[in-house]
């Protein structure tokens, strides 16, 4: 099973006849084409698009947890332990998340306050309750201070990682998760090997979400879902939708995403 691309060959070589058994020999070529064919046009598509990319830069390891580092921000980007928490330029991007899960007298969470730019899209919708969970304690610091002015709706700020904090909290009609790894444990499992960071947040999500609620995060796709990412949305949710932002602008040594697209997915209807 070869194809061949212009610039690249790819092989699939089944090593054992019990791969996709007992459906018979004509589903079972035909699911294994399909898996081929999607691989190739994945790669293809990433190498089309690769002009609109910028350069990227090496990230730096996380030596600190992100709950414990001191956080800092340089020229509108949130850096903590060397990571490049947040940035001006996802502007766009945080008010398409907060549009999708606030409505006026609502409820909403957020995992994850950053540099208070979803927070804010949030509260200019005005809902009745606004509470938000950040883990790095200078952040909440911030974050707090954010929230005190006159006119901010039913904001509560609860420190932690979201792993402790969620089990106290209540159902809410939108949550908005777009947070951090903390520390390279977590990179390399629900970065690297997950398909896409917020999966293992999911089970979370469908269990706090009220009926009628939305779930959303941005997905470092540039416009598409992965078949194993619907698989990973479908186990939780019963219908989901998919939103591309177009027209951001990362740096050119931007150390975590390099396109100028990115995905927002919105989940509905949890599996309880």
């Amino acid at each position: 099973m070869l194809r061949r691309a212009a610039k690249f060959d790819v092989t699939l070589t089944p090593t054992s006849r019990s791969l996709l058994a007992p459906v018979s020999e004509e589903p079972r070529r035909l699911l294994l084409d399909r898996a081929l064919d999607e691989f190739v046009a994945d790669l293809s598509a990433l190498d089309e698009t690769a002009g609109t990319m910028v350069a990227g830069a090496p990230r730096p390891t996380i030596d600190t947890a992100i709950d414990a580092a001191v956080p800092a921000v340089v020229d509108g980007t949130l850096l903590v332990s060397g990571q490049e928490v947040m940035q001006t330029w996802e502007a766009p991007l945080m008010r398409a998340l907060a549009a999708e899960v606030t409505r006026p007298g609502g409820t909403v969470l957020e995992v994850g306050f950053g540099l208070g730019l979803s927070a804010g899209f949030v509260q200019e919708i005005g809902p009745a309750r606004h509470t938000i969970i950040e883990a790095n304690p200078a952040t909440v610091r911030v974050a707090e201070q954010w929230a005190r002015p006159a006119g901010r709706r039913g904001v509560e700020i609860v420190t932690g990682r979201w792993q402790e904090a969620m089990p106290g909290l209540g159902r809410f009609d939108g949550i908005l998760f777009d947070t951090y790894p903390l520390d390279e444990t977590e990179v390399d499992e629900y970065f690297v090997r997950s398909s896409t960071f917020a999966e293992h947040f999911f089970a979370h999500a469908a269990d706090h979400l009220a009926d009628g609620g939305s779930f959303t995060y941005y997905s470092n796709e540039i416009d598409s879902v992965s078949r194993r990412h619907q698989r990973a949305l479908l186990r939780h949710f019963r219908t989901f939708s998919v939103r591309v932002v177009d027209g951001l602008q990362p740096p050119a040594d931007c150390s975590y995403w390099w396109a100028p697209s990115m995905a927002v997915i919105v989940a509905r209807d949890p599996r309880r």
